[in-house]
């Protein structure tokens, strides 16, 4: 009750920002109670505690969204209104995921082992996915795999949404849990190579590394995750048009063209997403 009364969807959609901080506190708490209670299951733990903060924030939000669709106003107008929860969403996730990768790097080497064991396990399969330079004659085939398991994760979003309301949160806190162990993992091995400068030197470095480290994620990352937040809306809007009897109803229609409208533009996003992360990434930092 503490936590998801910190604030409200109305005030999370005027001062998004703040959503940034909310992440941060959500996760850093969750980190600290899955090593405290549940340590040997810390990395699902942590994952589960956060949504577990988060989701009375996200279902709220979502049905907020869904009245507005009700108020039969012009779809142009309608994406305004979305892309203010969305704009609270990612901000949301950015502030957890900083707060994987800050207690991936602050907390010592054997505990962070434990904390993102499933996190690292997930990314070692991943086999060099996000950096590795692509062949022009097979960007294709890569950029094609790189889509379609993105548009199946979206797909997984979009059902979790809808059979939970807001269940995939679960999902997008995970994703949020694995970027951070990327980027924190990133910056410890590089912060390792240059332990050995000092003063202002060593200061410049660390924020140097800090900042590669980020961007090197995000350029890409961002976009997907904001399609999965679209397609999340999506899957719950039409959830709790169901749940309220609105099916078959004028009304249910006209929610069911706005998520439409969610989805093709979720997808859209990941298209773009995807040609970041095969054409761009790997030429920038490959």
């Amino acid at each position: 009750m503490v936590l998801e009364s910190l604030i409200t969807p109305f005030r999370a959609e005027q001062k998004p920002g703040r959503l940034f901080f909310i992440g941060f506190l959500f996760c850093s708490v969750a980190i600290f109670l899955s090593l405290w209670i549940f340590k040997s299951q810390a990395s699902l733990i942590m994952v589960f505690l956060t949504t577990m903060a988060a989701l009375p924030l996200i279902y709220n939000t979502v049905l907020m969204e869904e009245e507005k669709g009700l108020e039969g106003m012009e779809e142009s107008w309608l994406l305004k209104e979305h892309a203010k929860a969305l704009k609270a969403f990612i901000f949301l996730f950015i502030g957890a995921t900083l707060a994987f990768s800050f207690w991936y790097v602050v907390l010592s080497a054997p505990t962070t082992n434990v904390l993102f064991e499933s996190q690292t396990d997930t990314i070692n399969s991943i086999n060099g996915r996000l950096t590795s330079y692509v062949p022009l004659n097979m960007s294709v085939s890569f950029f094609s795999k790189i889509f379609f398991n993105n548009v199946k994760v979206l797909i997984f979003c979009i059902l979790f949404s809808f059979i939970y309301g807001a269940g995939a949160a679960f999902i997008l806190m995970w994703n949020a849990s694995v970027i951070g162990a990327a980027i924190g993992n990133f910056m410890r091995v590089e912060l390792a190579d240059v332990a050995h400068l000092i003063g202002l030197d060593k200061i410049f470095h660390y924020f140097q590394i800090i900042s590669f480290g980020l961007l090197r994620y995000s350029i890409h990352g961002i976009p997907e995750i904001l399609a999965y937040f679209v397609g999340a809306m999506a899957g719950g809007i039409i959830s709790i048009a169901i749940i309220k009897h609105d099916f078959g109803t004028k009304k249910f229609e006209q929610v069911l063209m706005d998520s439409a409208d969610l989805i093709i533009l979720s997808i859209g996003v990941l298209f773009v997403a995807a040609i970041l992360e095969v054409f761009v990434t790997p030429v920038i930092f490959g």
